[in-house]
C-alpha cells in the first residue's frame, strides 16, 4: 500500500493547479468590468455636469430673451426709404475722401454717415451739394453742419449702442438721424417750432422710430427723460448751461461749440467724472450759429 502514495499524492497536486488556473481566468474575464468602474463614474459626473451646464445655458437664454424683449420696446432705425438706396457712392466718396482721410476712423461713426441719406435733409435747391464738404442753409437762419464736423463730433462722444443721446438743436435732424444710427435713443430739442415739427415728419418717414424731437428751449434740457450717456450741442454759446451738466451722467460726456456767436469759436468736449466733478478740453477753431432763448438773457 505504501507503494501507492506517491500516484495519490501527484493527483492531489493538480487539484490546487486547477483551482490557481480557474482563478486566473476568472481575473482575466472580470477584471476589464471592473476596471471601468472608475471610468463609469466620470461619464456620471460628466453627465451631471452637462445637466448643469444645460441649466445655465437656459438661465443665460432666459437673460437674453429679456434682454432682446428690452430691447424691442425701442425700435432700431428702420432702412426701407428708398433715400437709403439713391446716392449709395456719393455717400460712399463722401466718407472715404471727407471724413476717414481726415483722421475719423471709428468703424460705427464711418457705417452711420454711410448709411443716412444726407440730400433727404436738405432743401430741393441744394440736392446737387447735399455730399459737399459744407454746411447748408435750412431756412429760417439755420444751418445742416457740413459731414466732417458731424463725424468728429459723432466720434468724440465714443457713442455705444445702449446710449441714451440727448441732442440740443435739432435743424434738418441730420445730426440726430447720425446718433440714431449707433445708441439706443434719441432726444432731440429745436426752439424753433418750425424747424421742430419738419424734423420730427421727416425721421419719421424716413424710419428714424428711436428719435424723438420737441420744440423747446434747449437751455434747460430735457430732464424727464435724463439723465444722458451723452449730449450734442449743435450751437454756439457762451458758456455751458447748467441744466445740461445736471442731466448728463457720470462718466458722460458733452459735446458743443463755446464762444461768441459773431467771433471766435472753440469745440469743446465736457466731461463728468464718477464724482460729479466736471472736466474740459478744447478740441479745434469752428462756426456754429448761435444757441436761442434762454442762453442769451
Amino acid at each position: 500500500m505504501t507503494a501507492n502514495y506517491p500516484g495519490f499524492a501527484v493527483k492531489w497536486i493538480y487539484v490546487p493547479l486547477s483551482l490557481l488556473l480557474v482563478l486566473v481566468l476568472f481575473l482575466i474575464i472580470f477584471a476589464p468590468t471592473t476596471s471601468t468602474k472608475p471610468e463609469l463614474s466620470f461619464a456620471s459626473e460628466n453627465k451631471g455636469a452637462d445637466a448643469n451646464q444645460a441649466s445655465t445655458d437656459a438661465n443665460e437664454q432666459s437673460k437674453q430673451k429679456q434682454k432682446d424683449t428690452k430691447d424691442e420696446k425701442v425700435p432700431r432705425p428702420e432702412h426701407t426709404h428708398p433715400a437709403f438706396t439713391q446716392r449709395s457712392d456719393e455717400r460712399a466718396r463722401m466718407v472715404n475722401w471727407q471724413i476717414r482721410d481726415r483722421g475719423v476712423d471709428d468703424p460705427n461713426t464711418l457705417a452711420s454717415l454711410h448709411t443716412v441719406p444726407r440730400h433727404a435733409f436738405v432743401r430741393l435747391r441744394d440736392l446737387r451739394r447735399a455730399y459737399n464738404d459744407q454746411p447748408l442753409p435750412i431756412g429760417l437762419g439755420q444751418t445742416i453742419s457740413q459731414p466732417y464736423i458731424v463725424a468728429y463730433m459723432t466720434e468724440a462722444l465714443k457713442l455705444r449702442p445702449e446710449f441714451k443721446v440727448l441732442e440740443i438743436g435739432t435743424g434738418s435732424g441730420y445730426q440726430a438721424a447720425v446718433c440714431a444710427e449707433i445708441v439706443r435713443e434719441v432726444y432731440t430739442i429745436e426752439i424753433l417750432e418750425e424747424l421742430a415739427e419738419s424734423a420730427r415728419e421727416r425721421l419719421k418717414k424716413l424710419g428714424y422710430r428711436n428719435v424723438f424731437a420737441r420744440a423747446a428751449d434747449g437751455y434747460f434740457g430735457w430732464k424727464e427723460k435724463g439723465p444722458f450717456d451723452a449730449i450734442i450741442v449743435t450751437c454756439a454759446a457762451g458758456f455751458v448751461p447748467p441744466p445740461l451738466i445736471e442731466q448728463l451722467k457720470p462718466d458722460g460726456q458733452m459735446i458743443l461749440p463755446l464762444g461768441s456767436p459773431f467771433g471766435a469759436q472753440t469745440l469743446v468736449l465736457i466731461t463728468k467724472d464718477d464724482k460729479g466733478k466736471v472736466h474740459s478740453r478744447r478740441l479745434l477753431p469752428v462756426r456754429f450759429v448761435p444757441m436761442l432763448g434762454r442762453i442769451r438773457e
